[in-house]
């Protein structure tokens, strides 16, 4: 098990093809993640990004964007190890008290950090829009999606 597993879900009520076009931007990533060198390996379009990472930390990233209503849950996954400075290897946390706590220390910590970006996102791509208010467009259904709101689970549903 990676020293940090965060899982992060955050409603943004915006279309997903907007919020996909900024997950996409390098620009980005280099806002939400300082420190960290990513690299796609795999690109999902609409559905989000996973990357490789390096640099501090290492191990994997995901935004998986799955749309909810008229907007979008934005999930995020981070999984990492630190790095040994002497070594530039993945050095997982002892799995003692003391490896411990310092793993719930940075977990802690890129959980907040991720939820200051995100809440930043969320607050750019929803200017304008009234708190408990639907968007102004409504989602167009993807082709057999189904029912407007109906959950699929992958692309040929449940």
């Amino acid at each position: 098990m990676p020293s940090v597993d965060l899982v992060d879900e955050t409603y943004v009520v915006v279309d997903r093809s907007t919020l996909a076009e900024v997950v996409a931007d390098p620009r980005r990533w280099a806002q939400w993640w300082p420190g960290l060198r990513l690299s796609v390996f795999m690109d999902r379009g609409l559905d989000g990004i996973r990357w490789s990472v390096t640099g501090r930390w290492v191990g994997s990233l995901e935004i998986w964007l799955e749309q909810v209503g008229d907007g979008v849950l934005v999930h995020h996954y981070a999984r990492l190890d630190p790095v040994d400075p002497s070594t530039g290897a993945a050095r997982p946390l002892p799995d003692d008290a003391r490896g411990r706590r310092r793993a719930a220390r940075a977990r802690a910590a890129r959980a907040r950090a991720w939820k200051r970006s995100v809440w930043q996102l969320k607050d750019e791509l929803e200017t304008g829009r009234l708190v408990g208010t639907p968007r102004t467009t409504l989602p167009v259904p993807e082709r057999g999606a189904g029912r407007a709101g109906e959950r699929r689970d992958g692309p040929d549903g449940p």
